[in-house]
């Protein structure tokens, strides 16, 4: 059964000035992507492989998390498409067992939303992640076929 984890990026500065892009993680948001990479270890949850955002927020929670992991960098998680992350999702090779998709809202709660809508939270703070069970192949993944095993966000 494939894994999904979906992350949304850490808490970042406000950016006044800069890019949306070349927005950087506060040192709380450093800290909280740090926590979730220690949680996603003690649970035995590292991924296969990550697909990740190329903006500056994203990679620098990916940096965090200390996941060893293959990685590609996509740029149509910036888009913030839903329809595009899952579209993503259905693109992973059946090697891969858990994929980690660090991204930015509101795509990536609607992908666990769309996934898993009678489980998924209300809201998707910054760092928030939320882990998913899915039925089939990556490349049959559907809305309404995942299960949530586990969503967590960096106060609980």
């Amino acid at each position: 059964m494939p894994t999904l984890i979906v992350l949304r990026h850490a808490k970042t500065e406000d950016g006044f000035g800069k890019a949306d892009a070349d927005r950087e993680l506060t040192g709380r948001g450093r800290r909280d992507a740090s926590a979730a990479g220690d949680w996603l270890r003690a649970h035995g949850r590292a991924p296969g492989l990550v697909l990740c955002s190329p903006a500056v927020r994203t990679r620098q929670t990916l940096g965090e998390l200390k996941i060893d992991a293959g990685v590609r960098y996509e740029p149509l998680i910036y888009a913030n498409d839903a329809d595009e992350l899952l579209g993503l999702v259905r693109e992973t090779g059946d090697e891969v067992g858990t994929l980690l998709l660090v991204g930015h809202n509101p795509s990536v709660h609607r992908l666990v939303h769309d996934l898993a809508p009678d489980e998924a939270p209300m809201g998707f703070p910054t760092c928030s992640l939320a882990v998913i069970g899915l039925p089939d192949a990556w490349s049959a993944v559907r809305p309404g076929t995942g299960d949530l095993i586990v969503y967590r966000d960096p106060k609980s």
